[in-house]
């Protein structure tokens, strides 16, 4: 299990709360998990699903009641990043501030590396 603050992938207190709100009203032991797919208008995008099942291997993050999945596949693409939470103009989401992306879409759920 990493701490949000100190681990590849950090948590937001923004995103933390929001996270904790969503899984707040799902039941079973709900968690999200964050991958990374091919595709999207740059190459590769983000993808956010709720989980009930954790694989041996996934990185486990947890923060202030929100707990947050990654397969192993997506953590050399996700490495380094900040998942925060924004509400402004363009709406309410979650938004991956990624130091490995070298492109992103306007949108910012995909990008290039």
């Amino acid at each position: 299990m990493t701490d949000a603050s100190t681990g590849p992938v950090t948590i937001s207190e923004r995103a933390a709360r929001r996270i904790g709100e969503i899984l707040g009203k799902e039941t079973g032991g709900a968690m999200l998990r964050i991958s990374v797919e091919g595709g999207g208008c740059s190459g590769f995008q983000y993808k956010f699903d709720i989980d009930r099942a954790k694989a041996e291997d996934d990185l486990v993050i947890e923060r202030d009641h929100a707990v947050v999945l990654v397969d192993p596949a997506s953590v050399p693409f996700l490495a380094g990043s900040e998942v925060d939470f924004v509400d402004d103009l363009m709406g309410a989401s979650f938004r991956i501030n990624n130091p490995n992306a070298t492109a992103s879409c306007g949108c910012g759920t995909s990008f290039s590396v």
